[in-house]
């Protein structure tokens, strides 16, 4: 396309092939990830790569996992999840029904993390709880479905779930493989929604959006917050990551629960 860098041709090639919109994302990431596929690969070049994502749909499968949020844990700064747990407690005691949406989900350990909460703890009132977990990534959310983790060098998974009084009640354990309990599976459902294309969800009355918002590019930080706001009930709880924060134009509309946790809740 004339008048267009290698590194365009290569994000146009994303755009018209991979569904990920990389237009929201700020280019310092782009590069990173997309580097990296290509020193995978042993491409130095753009215009090379962007041929690879034309003619091999492995590489395209392969570089839409590299594209995709997908570094998590169980119970992700655990002193969020103390905050939240007051928050389900409230809420399971006055409400009939609360819907708990996890975007994006990854491997499915932040919803899980949020229903195994609530099953771990006897003030939270489970039966009232549904988690829905949304991602892009197919593969995140087939193993997602699969709930089966394993301890590496890298993740020590019995250590991640240290802030449960009884993990063994809902992770069955085989050396350094866990796997989530069906009573947990139950109350946690998974499906592909992207963020910034498929719009507004059901209204829901805890929101997880963490560690998305440093990726995104900040002139379409707003088009993210209409939807995640979209989808908030009155009174609802958003929790963003520890080093993100609501855009100064919409703080407002929120009132902090614990604003060091970064857990708002919706006005």
């Amino acid at each position: 396309m004339t008048g267009e860098t290698p590194f365009e041709g290569v994000l146009r090639q994303i755009e018209d092939s991979v569904p990920f919109e990389p237009g929201y994302y700020n280019e310092s990431y782009l590069d990173r990830r997309i580097s990296a596929r290509m020193r995978r690969r042993d491409v130095d070049d753009h215009t090379e790569y962007e041929r690879l994502l034309r003619e091999e749909p492995d590489e395209r499968e392969a570089l839409m996992d590299a594209l995709t949020i997908n570094v998590t844990e169980f119970f992700r700064n655990p002193e969020m999840w103390e905050v939240l747990r007051g928050v389900l407690r409230e809420m399971t005691e006055t409400k009939r029904q609360v819907n708990v949406w996890s975007a994006p989900c990854a491997d499915g350990r932040e919803p899980y993390s949020a229903a195994m909460l609530a099953c771990d703890d006897p003030e939270i009132d489970e039966r009232r709880l549904s988690v829905l977990g949304t991602d892009i990534s197919d593969e995140a959310l087939e193993n997602a479905r699969a709930g089966v983790y394993h301890t590496t060098r890298t993740t020590d998974i019995a250590a991640e779930l240290e802030p449960l009084s009884a993990p063994e009640q809902w992770v069955d354990r085989d050396g350094d493989s866990f796997r989530v309990r069906d009573q947990v599976k139950e109350l946690v459902e998974f499906e592909k929604h992207d963020l910034i294309r498929d719009g507004q969800m059901s209204a829901f009355d805890v929101v997880f959006c963490r560690n998305l918002l440093i990726y995104i590019d900040s002139g379409h930080k707003g088009d993210v917050f209409d939807t995640l706001e979209s989808s908030l009930s009155p009174g609802s709880v958003l929790v963003v990551g520890m080093t993100e924060s609501v855009p100064p134009d919409r703080r407002d509309r929120y009132e902090p629960v614990n604003k060091r946790r970064r857990v708002f809740r919706w006005a």
